[in-house]
């Protein structure tokens, strides 16, 4: 059902998801200004409660639901119903006759379920299946995080700040703001359909990093109050930059003459960096020798790990869009450290972006920060204009690494390593204008479920079937919720394909198993949300088996692996102040397609090993032409002026 490739890259667990940003509709964001965090507790839903004591962030987190064990029996009905459209009859009998063994009465199943619930009440345990989705779906992960566990936005120009050094001084500025009020705690927290959510994440924005061990990877996070710096990174070579100093943070003119200082001085350096792109495993053997080579490097690597976040001054010009993708994704691999979870990428001409390592944390909470920071820059509401430079700034720190010829044949591995992966990979970015989010509400459709069902079409033209497919979901509304699976595919969703290919298909009839497709899609992604999707229930189960207790049929089913193959992971979101973002696929033979619906087009980052990019980016544009002109019938005639 899948290739061999795709089966040796993935982990034993499942095929891993990517975990992106939900639609901007779904979560509500404050506005930029922190709203009061004194709000009526007669105007909070039963259950929900107030500690001021943790300030305003955090003052919900404690009364927070706690992420739900659905029943097995409402799990595997679900489960059954995914997996029905994508079977053969003889594969989908089978299927059920590993169900229904898993859920008889006595059974494994109900005993597994029994210890799963035993688990989510344990009052340490704030959500049952956090600790172990971080460790399987990212920490023991061990392909690269680039391009695999990373992802970017690219952001809209700034006509004001074309020079490099005034660009990356107004970002870390704002920056700097939006750090200052997740570190006191008083920033807004956001809202699902009107109800707090989860905020725990914003932890592991600043002042952390990830690194490399094995088995698994490990993170480290520092104290804000004794690491206040940026690191900087120009022509491969590291700098301290102080944020802070004689506790006052510098201004913005004063960030602008750190950079422009750097710019200056930097000179060419090894690309010590590029060992952060290496396979996980690869890079867990280097670590400690890069650290035990010499005390410099020791402290060059603490440096680096305890910054606040990092600013890349990349000697790239990228202008199109597909130019700019690239150089956000992943660069030339060298002028980047990718295991720090924020870095900004400022170019020679002005433009700049963001790459994200998210195994700690998922897209909602990088692209709040990324979002604020251009909002406020282009409101021009924080004093980005103080010309006042304090006459005794240090100038920054250059933090050097010792090379040994082992490392330095290591750092050579890791260039040739970069080159094959990104070199595998194929992207294409296409800015379709032929209409947005405006023309989709007209036709009283959902704009993503919309969109996925744009996707199911243009896969089926370009394959002729229909494939497992991944939508993120996002469970923050739960204590320490990160996401659930979207399962798009469904029986509605297939029928709506197959009649599309179909030259004699009555149009109306069309219609209607659209809009089944698009009910079939807002339901489950609606149960996803609500912790009731299959993928997460379904691991936690197995994750209560004990030693020497048989795998049930159910896990062993060739069907259970091809289901949460993700041929298509997909997600999107949504900010009048990027102009693209994206990752890559997930498994060799699938598409990583990331979309943003305006209000007057959509856009695509169409990603995958070799398969065609340019040819999907086409299907994806004729297939939002075909739905664009099955449902323009279906909008009411205008009424005739009197």
């Amino acid at each position: 059902m899948f290739s061999a490739a795709a089966r040796a890259r993935a982990p034993a667990f499942l095929f891993r998801p990517r975990t992106l940003p939900r639609p901007a509709s779904k979560i509500q964001i404050p506005a930029m200004a922190p709203l009061n965090a004194r709000r009526q507790q007669s105007s909070l839903p039963a259950g929900y409660k107030e500690d001021l004591s943790k300030g305003p962030m955090l003052r919900f987190e404690d009364s927070l639901p706690r992420l739900p064990v659905p029943t097995l029996e409402e799990t595997t009905k679900r489960y059954l119903k995914s997996v029905h459209p994508l079977l053969s009859q003889p594969e989908y009998e089978a299927t059920t006759k590993a169900v229904s063994e898993f859920v008889a009465p006595g059974g494994l199943g109900e005993t597994l379920q029994k210890r799963l619930v035993a688990r989510r009440e344990q009052p340490e345990v704030r959500n049952w299946i956090y600790e172990w989705w971080n460790e399987a779906a990212y920490m023991s992960y061990r392909d690269p995080v680039v391009p695999y566990v990373s992802y970017f936005y690219s952001h809209r120009d700034d006509k004001k700040r074309r020079d490099p050094a005034k660009r990356a001084a107004a970002l870390s500025t704002a920056v700097l703001e939006f750090k200052k009020m997740v570190d006191n705690g008083t920033l807004e927290p956001e809202y699902m359909k009107k109800l707090p959510i989860a905020m725990s994440s914003y932890e592991y924005l600043f002042n952390f990093s990830r690194v490399p061990q094995k088995p698994s990877d490990t993170s480290v996070k520092y104290p804000f109050q004794s690491n206040q710096h940026i690191l900087v990174v120009r022509k491969n070579q590291f700098w301290k930059v102080p944020h802070h100093i004689g506790g006052k943070q510098l201004n913005t003119s004063e960030l602008e003459q750190q950079f422009r200082r750097i710019y200056r001085n930097a000179e060419r350096a090894p690309p010590v960096g590029i060992l952060t792109s290496q396979n996980r495993d690869v890079w867990a053997d280097v670590y400690p020798r890069l650290k035990a080579a010499s005390n410099v490097n020791a402290a060059s690597l603490e440096a680096i790990e305890s910054a606040s976040f990092v600013v890349c001054l990349d000697d790239a010009s990228p202008v199109t869009l597909e130019e700019r993708a690239h150089q956000y994704w992943h660069g030339d691999g060298s002028n980047r450290w990718f295991d720090k979870p924020a870095q900004f990428i400022v170019n020679d001409n002005g433009t700049s972006g963001f790459m994200g390592e998210h195994s700690m944390m998922d897209g909602t909470t990088t692209h709040r920060l990324n979002d604020y920071a251009n909002q406020v820059i282009f409101a021009n509401a924080l004093p980005f204009d103080d010309p006042s430079i304090r006459s005794d700034l240090a100038d920054p720190t250059p933090l050097r690494f010792t090379l040994t010829p082992d490392l330095q044949h290591d750092v050579e591995s890791a260039q040739a390593h970069f080159a094959r992966q990104i070199g595998a990979h194929d992207l294409r970015v296409q800015a379709y204008q032929g209409y947005g989010k405006g023309l989709i509400k007209k036709f009283k459709c959902s704009p993503d479920a919309y969109v996925q069902m744009v996707i199911q079409l243009a896969y089926h033209k370009f394959y002729g079937q229909s494939r497992p497919t991944y939508e993120s979901a996002a469970t923050r509304r739960f204590q320490q919720g990160r996401t659930e699976t979207c399962r798009t595919v469904s029986d509605e969703s297939v029928a709506f394909c197959a009649a599309m290919a179909d030259a004699g298909a009555d149009p109306q009839h069309c219609q209607a198993l659209f809009r089944a497709a698009l009910a079939a899609h807002g339901t489950y992604i609606a149960d996803a949300s609500d912790g009731r999707g299959v993928d997460r229930h379904l691991f936690g189960l197995k994750k209560c088996l004990r030693a020497g207790e048989d795998v049930p049929a159910i896990y062993t089913d060739p069907a259970f692996t091809y289901s949460s193959t993700w041929f298509i992971s997909s997600s999107q979101l949504s900010s009048e102040y990027f102009n693209g973002y994206g990752w890559s696929q997930v498994v060799d033979d699938g598409w990583g397609l990331a979309y943003m619906i305006n209000e007057n087009s959509i856009q695509w980052n169409v990603c995958s090993k070799g398969l065609g990019s340019e040819r999907m980016s086409f299907y994806l544009s004729e297939a939002a032409g075909d739905i664009r002109d099955l449902m323009l019938p279906t909008l009411d005639a205008p009424k005739a002026k009197l």
